[in-house]
C-alpha cells in the first residue's frame, strides 16, 4: 500500500436550485486540501442551476462535460461556456453571480474553488470566460490531455496550479509529476485506474502531497487532475465565503 496516496469518495448530494453535486470537499471531516477548497461534480438537469448567490476570498473554475451554462454577475458580465470550455471568476472582496444552463438537455461538468492567500482576499472581483477552442489540447500515448490552467492555457489564476482533463484508453499509462511542493488530487470521472498502485473507480480521487504520480488506466478512463501551490495559511470557510 502507498501510504502517500490518500482515497476518497465524492458524496452525493444537493446543491442549488435542483442541482446534484458528486462532492470531494467540503464535507464534514474533510473541508479542504490546500489551496482547494471546493470540488464538485455538477449534474444539472430540468432547469436546475444556481440563482444568483454571493462569494467572496477566492478563485473558481466551472469546466464543462456535457450542456451549456449561463453566467451573469454584478460586474456586468453575461456570457455562455460550451463543452469543454470552461469559466474563471475571482470572488476577491465580494462578487454576486448565477449560472444557470442555456440548453434544454443535461449539463454537467466539474466546479473547482481555489483559495486566495490573506494578502489577495480584498483584490477587485473579476471574470474569465473560454471556449474549449482556447484551451490546448494535445494527444498523448493512448489518450489526449487538455490543459485548463497551466503551459499553454490563458486561464489566469492568483495561485500556481496545474489543472488538466485526461482521458486514457484501457491499458495506457500516464506519469505527472508536479512542480516541488505542490499538493493536489486525480479524480475518476468515468472507468478505472491504479494510481501509485492503488485501485480508483469512478467518482473516487486520490489525494497526494508533494509525489510523482504513475497511473494505469484498468478500463477506459476519464479523470481530473489538480495541483497547486498550498499557502500555508489558516483557512476559515463557511457557505459562499472564504475568508
Amino acid at each position: 500500500m502507498n501510504e502517500d496516496i490518500l482515497i476518497r469518495p465524492a458524496v452525493e448530494g444537493a446543491e442549488g436550485d435542483g442541482a446534484v453535486v458528486k462532492r470531494l470537499m467540503p464535507l464534514r471531516g474533510f473541508m479542504n486540501y490546500d489551496p482547494f477548497v471546493l470540488f464538485d461534480h455538477f449534474i444539472l438537469e430540468g432547469g436546475g442551476g444556481f440563482p444568483e448567490h454571493p462569494h467572496r476570498g477566492f478563485e473558481a473554475i466551472t469546466y464543462l462535460f456535457e450542456g451549456s451554462i449561463a453566467h451573469a454577475d454584478n460586474l456586468g458580465n453575461d456570457s455562455r461556456v460550451g463543452v469543454g470550455g470552461a469559466q474563471r471568476f475571482t470572488a476577491g472582496r465580494g462578487i454576486v453571480h448565477s449560472e444557470m444552463p442555456a440548453t434544454d438537455g443535461p449539463t454537467s461538468g466539474i466546479q473547482l474553488w481555489i483559495n486566495l492567500p490573506l494578502r489577495l482576499k480584498g483584490i477587485d472581483p473579476a471574470y474569465q470566460g473560454l471556449d474549449a477552442a482556447d484551451l490546448p489540447e494535445r494527444p498523448i500515448e493512448g489518450g489526449r490531455e487538455r490543459i485548463i490552467v497551466g503551459p499553454g492555457s490563458p486561464l489566469a489564476l492568483h495561485t500556481p496550479v496545474d489543472y488538466r482533463d485526461v482521458h486514457l484508453d484501457a491499458g495506457a499509462a500516464y506519469a505527472f509529476a508536479p512542480a516541488s511542493g505542490r499538493r493536489g488530487l486525480v479524480y475518476v470521472v468515468d472507468g478505472a485506474m491504479n494510481v501509485n498502485g492503488r485501485a480508483l473507480r469512478a467518482g473516487e480521487a486520490a489525494f497526494c502531497d508533494d509525489v510523482a504520480l504513475a497511473i494505469e488506466a484498468t478500463q477506459a478512463s476519464r479523470f481530473m487532475l489538480a495541483f497547486g501551490a498550498p499557502h500555508g495559511e489558516p483557512i476559515r470557510q463557511y457557505g459562499p465565503y472564504v475568508d
